[in-house]
């Protein structure tokens, strides 16, 4: 039986690599809160959204969030229910970085990240193991093969970094609770009192991301808890004011690689 656990409880525990399980309805929402560990934090039904001072990162169905240790975070199951598998590494223990556009272990930042068929099966196993667990048993193996394979993990593009400065963080909060595809910059800059140049330079700096790649990804964020709920993509892409289902499956895929249906389908 998966064990639902405590997050007090993880503090406790000797193991530098601890595994549990939680189920958790639609609607629900863990209070801000932080770890001593790491927490790669798995979504295998559901979608959820993890919040920091930072911004908002998204975890469809079958992928997970890397939470670095430290980090105050919420987490709110948006489209669920949502089964979760978390993995709680303590930072002495991390593997370092390995691969170009891969998880960076060691790094001080949320990181959404694509979910292989061999870590999921290890996660599984893993959330199953006793608290202790012996050196050189399966358990062990199970734990070690995950750190190894945290490096590989594909970093995906679902967040969303939110601005420091009162009058562009408050645009971008209204932006994401209604996300407009058309909106521009020269409209941004214009409503702030901004110069265009200005505008852009502020918003790169702040967010990390392009006006039009952040504009994207908010757009992006309004549409996985519908799709994962089983709304038609024709319906999502109107919604959000889509020129057409075919405008919307384009940034979709130019985001995520493949078109709406496919990712769902993991």
């Amino acid at each position: 039986m998966v064990r639902n656990v405590r997050s007090l409880t993880l503090e406790e525990l000797p193991a530098p690599v601890f595994a549990v399980g939680n189920d958790y309805p639609q609607g629900f929402i863990l209070p801000p809160h932080q770890h001593s560990r790491c927490q790669l934090l798995y979504g295998i039904c559901g979608v959820m959204t993890v919040a920091t001072a930072q911004g908002t990162w998204m975890v469809p169905p079958e992928r997970a969030v890397w939470i670095p240790a430290g980090v105050v975070h919420e987490v709110e199951v948006v489209a669920g229910p949502g089964a979760m598998r978390s993995l709680y590494i303590a930072p002495a223990v991390l593997p370092p970085a390995r691969e170009e556009g891969a998880l960076d272990p060691r790094a001080e930042r949320c990181q959404v990240v694509g979910i292989s068929p061999l870590v999921h099966a290890l996660l599984i196993e893993a959330a199953e193991l006793p608290a202790e667990i012996k050196e050189g048993s399966r358990g062990s193996l199970i734990m070690g093969l995950l750190l190894h394979e945290l490096p590989s993990l594909p970093v995906l593009p679902l967040s969303m970094p939110l601005p420091t400065d009162g009058r562009l963080a408050a645009r971008c909060r209204a932006f994401v609770a209604d996300p407009d595809p058309h909106a521009t910059i020269d409209g941004w800059a214009n409503d702030l009192g901004m110069s265009r140049r200005a505008f852009t330079r502020q918003f790169r700096r702040e967010t990390g991301l392009s006006f039009a790649a952040w504009r994207q990804q908010a757009c992006l964020f309004a549409a996985l808890p519908r799709l994962a709920a089983g709304e038609a993509v024709t319906t999502v892409a109107l919604d959000l004011g889509y020129d057409s289902p075919a405008a919307f499956t384009s940034m979709f895929k130019r985001l995520l690689g493949v078109p709406p249906s496919r990712y769902l389908r993991g």
